[in-house]
């Protein structure tokens, strides 16, 4: 029979796994981009919870009017500057390609606006540098700006952080995260050269630091992904990171983009697995995201020294994709009610992407790198 903390433990993790959800659910949002994400993963998850999106724009106006007519939303604009002068956008969804998510956020705040906050995509820039210049013009304009990283808000991700929050698992000693998948590329990966650690490896690393804190350093080793490297050339889809935290505490990922020739003839074994242990327990799970458009649930298992060698598996039946994507938009709307700073705001960020930079300058360097001193660079520059 389970005990009653550890009746308590479950209560807690499936009341985390559900992210809080605003007051107000009539606040307007201004809807930039109509791929994938926007209309299969932002807006399925925005009607899930009865948001409110008021306006679309996209390059392709009728791909933007196919998506305000699957999702109601009533206007259909050209331009940027004609979302956010709709007199009840107030929040912005920005869902564009890396290469232009600074010019669309400088768009947009240079027009007339009644814009309170603005929901941008991961990576926040091409590289921490432009992450910073964002940051700094949505502050300069008193808008609040926070950043798209989901996979915070994959159930077994949050499901693990309230395990260390809660002390169960005693203090970390080791996390690992596995990636084992093959995604579906984006034209313009080519235009940047990127395959994994800005596209994939960012979210394991923001997972990381939404576990553990901020890392000191990191050592980074990539290899070209080679079925990728027949399409365009590439340093990182293979990628092998070592963190190393305070305290000793030590955590790695495995980023494989390739997963062996699935793709050629090869049978496939494919999925993500994490893995946290510490000094009183450990927590495992996967995520359930490889298997779309399967609605396949994240899982968790854990143990404590308390447990007598038995596992806790909860369940839930929610998902990554497109579930947790009320998560950001939900976190900034709450921040914007509560006038405080998002748990995933621009401005925090930044050591995120300064973490993905130092990935790359060690693959380079072949030597660990500090993602404080790369940060410290940029935020000198004026």
């Amino acid at each position: 029979m389970t005990s009653q903390p550890q009746d308590q433990l479950a209560l807690r993790i499936l009341q985390y796994v559900q992210p809080q959800l605003p007051q107000n659910r009539s606040v307007g949002i201004g809807c930039i981009g109509a791929g994938f994400i926007m209309a299969d993963c932002h807006l399925a998850a925005y009607s899930q919870h009865g948001l409110r999106p008021v306006a679309i724009t996209s390059r392709s106006h009728s791909k933007a009017a196919a998506v305000a007519s699957r999702w109601q939303i009533p206007t259909v604009c050209s331009t940027v500057e004609e979302v956010v002068a709709q007199p009840d956008v107030q929040v912005l969804d920005v869902a564009v390609p890396p290469d232009c998510q600074a010019d669309v956020i400088r768009r947009a705040l240079n027009a007339p606006h009644q814009l309170t906050g603005i929901l941008a995509q991961k990576p926040l820039g091409t590289n921490c540098r432009e992450a910073v210049e964002i940051v700094r013009l949505c502050e300069q304009h008193q808008v609040t700006l926070a950043v798209n990283q989901n996979m915070r808000y994959d159930q077994s991700v949050r499901a693990c952080h309230t395990l260390l929050s809660q002390k169960s698992l005693g203090t970390p000693v080791l996390a690992t995260i596995e990636m084992r998948a093959i995604p579906h590329w984006m034209p313009w990966q080519e235009r940047q050269g990127w395959v994994t650690l800005r596209i994939m490896s960012i979210h394991h690393l923001d997972t990381l630091r939404y576990w553990l804190g901020d890392p000191e350093r990191v050592f980074a080793s990539v290899r070209p992904d080679p079925r990728t490297a027949r399409r365009f050339p590439h340093e990182d889809g293979i990628a092998l990171c070592i963190l190393e935290f305070p305290d000793n505490l030590r955590a790695s990922l495995w980023d494989d983009v390739w997963a062996g020739p699935a793709r050629e003839g090869s049978a496939a074994d494919i999925g993500i697995r994490w893995r946290v242990e510490g000094t009183d327990g450990l927590a495992l799970g996967t995520i359930g995201w490889p298997d779309y458009p399967a609605r396949t649930p994240s899982t968790l298992r854990y143990s404590t020294i308390a447990d007598q060698e038995r596992w806790h598996s909860p369940h839930w039946d929610s998902v990554w994709f497109p579930d947790a994507f009320i998560g950001p938009m939900a976190e900034l709307l709450c921040a914007l009610e509560e006038q405080r700073e998002p748990e995933i705001s621009g401005r925090r960020n930044l050591l995120t992407m300064a973490l993905v930079d130092a990935c790359y300058r060690s693959a380079r360097s072949h030597k660990a790198e500090s993602p404080h001193e790369i940060l410290a660079e940029c935020l000198a520059q004026p």
